[in-house]
């Protein structure tokens, strides 16, 4: 069953769209990688898809008992968000925020699927450290792990590997995948790097002047040639 179906989307600002007829479907596993040149619109569909802005028109559906509270997100990075003073421990626990209600503390269970996560993603020994004295590649991890303490269904990752060294980008890549794969949550991810996007992804959607959402094989049968 698809999680999120999108059919007739029109996305922009202002009731002014800048990409129309958007029409696909993400299932549960599935890793959908969004690529296009700068300025078409990737984030703004992102953003859309996290109910952050309404759609100039159109429908987005969720499916699978999926909640908007269960939705992990990844966003890009600002440089103040990147000298953030905060502990490590601190930012990823503020990823159960959306199951707090109206409890002013986090729980138990909370504190131990925070401590779980940390330890999947290899930065336990992080915790304490201040977020703002870590190199990109330990802050994306820990921004990683804040958005898998939201979910375990769904990531929407906004060029998450933007800024890193090559070795570090490669092992982003690999452990997005490997929970993709090993966890079965589901990866929509905007990417620049095409290459990445046909060695990881099992479907791939191009925005700009020319649409085109499909699988990565179809991907490359048609669009590659």
């Amino acid at each position: 069953m698809a999680q999120i179906t999108c059919q007739n989307l029109a996305i922009g600002y202002d009731g002014r769209s800048i990409l129309r007829n958007i029409n696909f479907s993400v299932n549960e596993g599935d890793y959908l990688c969004i690529i296009g040149e700068n300025g078409t619109g990737k984030s703004t569909l992102m953003r859309t898809l996290l109910r952050l802005q309404q759609p100039v028109s159109g429908m987005i559906q969720y499916g699978d008992g999926l909640k908007n509270n269960e939705i992990g997100y990844l966003p890009q990075q600002t440089m103040i968000q990147k000298d953030f003073p905060s502990s490590v421990r601190e930012i990823i626990l503020s990823g159960c925020q959306n199951r707090l209600g109206l409890r002013p503390f986090y729980s138990r269970k909370e504190k131990k699927h925070a401590d779980q996560i940390m330890e999947k993603l290899k930065i336990t020994e992080l915790e304490h450290r201040c977020y703002r004295e870590l190199s990109g590649g330990q802050q994306q991890r820990v921004l990683l792990a804040r958005a898998l303490c939201a979910t375990d269904k769904i990531l929407l990752l906004d060029e998450p590997v933007s800024g890193l060294d090559p070795i570090v980008t490669k092992e982003m890549y690999r452990l997005i995948k490997r929970i993709n794969r090993d966890d079965k949550i589901t990866v929509i991810m905007i990417s620049h790097d095409i290459r990445a996007a046909i060695e990881y992804s099992s479907h791939i959607m191009h925005v700009g002047e020319t649409m085109f959402y499909g699988t990565t094989e179809e991907y490359e049968s048609r669009w590659l040639i």
